[in-house]
């Protein structure tokens, strides 16, 4: 059987009761007399495993995550960006007459 917890509207006493999941707790307070409500805990959880602690987490270098689709390359290891003319392909400059 569970264990409830039920507070004094008035006194604010707490009474530990024990009774089934379907019944009812409709006694009086002890102390005063008054009417007791039922007070509701939260359940504890434990978080056991990875995933759950910042240290858990990815690093900085880990890539974010995207809702675009990534589009295919014919060559991966082609450079996307235009290649710079070198030096000596360059023409030099005139100065300014």
């Amino acid at each position: 059987m569970p264990l409830y917890d039920y507070a004094c509207t008035k006194c604010g006493r707490v009474h530990e009761v024990r009774h089934g999941f379907d019944e009812t707790y409709e006694k009086a307070c002890e102390a005063c007399g008054a009417a007791l409500r039922r007070v509701f805990n939260p359940a504890p959880v434990l978080f056991k495993g990875s995933g759950f602690y910042v240290t858990d987490s990815r690093g900085s270098s880990a890539p974010a995550k995207t809702d675009k689709p990534k589009e295919a390359s014919c060559d991966a290891k082609s450079d996307p960006t235009p290649a710079k003319p070198a030096a000596s392909d360059a023409k030099p400059s005139e100065p300014a007459a």
